[in-house]
C-alpha cells in the first residue's frame, strides 16, 4: 500500500486533474493494468520498470560493471531494474557489479546498492552533489524519467518538458563516456521535433521508442541517444 500511495502522490503532483471522475477512472485502470499486476509479482515498485526493461532489452544499453545515473528516480522502479541488471545473478539484493546513483525531488525508499540524492536536479547545488558522487568517473548510461508538473497549457508544458530534457542532455554531454547512452522520457506535441533534432545533433544513433508498457492513450514516448558526437566544452 505504501508504494501505491507514493505512486498516486507522484501522479497527483504531475497532472492537475479536472474532476474526481478522472481520478476514479485512472485508479480503476491502474488497479486492473496487467503491468501493475506484473510489477507486484516481480517485486517492482511501479509498472515503469517494464518500460526501461523493454528499451534495454531492445538496445542492450545496461551491462554489468556500468555506472548508471537515474534522474527522476522515485518511486525507484528504474533503479530496481538497473540494480538487477548489474547483479551477477539478476537479484534484487546481494552482490552488485557496477554503480547506481539516483536523484529525485521526491523522497525514495532505499534500494539496496543504490546511492540516492534527494533534491531538485534543476538546482546547481543538487547537480554539484551528483557530480561529486561520480568521483571523477565517466558515466555509461543516463536514464531520465523526469517529468514536470503539467498545467494543461500546451505551450507552457512543452517548455517545461524541453527544459528537463535539455538538462539531462547537458549533463550527459559532460559526463557520459564516448559510447555512452541517454534515455529520456518525452511527450509528443509542441517542441517534440526540435528535441529529436537536438538529439540527432548530439548522438550518432537516435531511436524513439514507445514501450508496450506505455499506455496507448498516453503521448509519452522515450528517446534514446547512443554515442556522443561531441562534448560540452565545459567537460574537464
Amino acid at each position: 500500500m505504501a508504494v501505491l500511495s507514493a505512486l498516486v502522490t507522484r501522479v497527483a503532483l504531475k497532472v492537475k486533474t479536472q474532476s474526481k471522475k478522472v481520478n476514479k477512472s485512472w485508479l480503476n485502470d491502474h488497479v486492473n493494468d496487467p503491468y501493475v499486476k506484473l510489477a507486484k509479482k516481480d517485486g517492482y515498485r511501479a509498472r515503469a520498470a517494464y518500460k526501461l526493461k523493454e528499451i534495454d532489452e531492445q538496445l542492450g544499453l545496461i551491462k554489468p560493471g556500468h555506472l548508471v545515473v537515474d534522474l527522476g528516480s522515485t518511486p525507484g522502479a528504474w533503479s530496481q531494474y538497473v540494480r538487477r541488471r548489474l547483479s551477477p545473478e539478476g537479484a534484487a539484493v546481494g552482490a552488485l557489479n557496477g554503480t547506481i546513483i539516483a536523484v529525485d525531488i521526491l523522497p525514495m525508499e532505499p534500494v539496496e546498492g543504490v546511492q540516492f540524492i534527494h533534491g531538485d536536479f534543476r538546482e546547481p547545488s543538487v547537480l554539484a552533489h551528483l557530480e561529486a558522487a561520480l568521483q571523477n568517473q565517466m558515466v555509461d548510461v543516463v536514464v531520465s524519467d523526469m517529468a514536470p508538473n503539467l498545467s494543461g497549457v500546451e505551450s507552457a508544458d512543452a517548455a517545461r518538458i524541453a527544459y528537463l530534457v535539455e538538462l539531462a542532455l547537458e549533463f550527459s554531454q559532460k559526463h557520459l563516456k564516448d559510447k555512452g547512452s541517454l534515455v529520456v522520457k518525452m511527450f509528443h506535441g509542441s517542441g517534440y521535433s526540435q528535441l529529436v533534432k537536438l538529439f540527432k545533433e548530439t548522438f550518432f544513433v537516435v531511436k524513439p521508442i514507445k514501450p508496450k508498457a506505455s499506455r496507448d492513450k498516453s503521448s509519452e514516448t522515450f528517446l534514446v541517444g547512443i554515442g556522443l558526437k561531441h562534448r560540452n566544452i565545459a567537460n574537464p
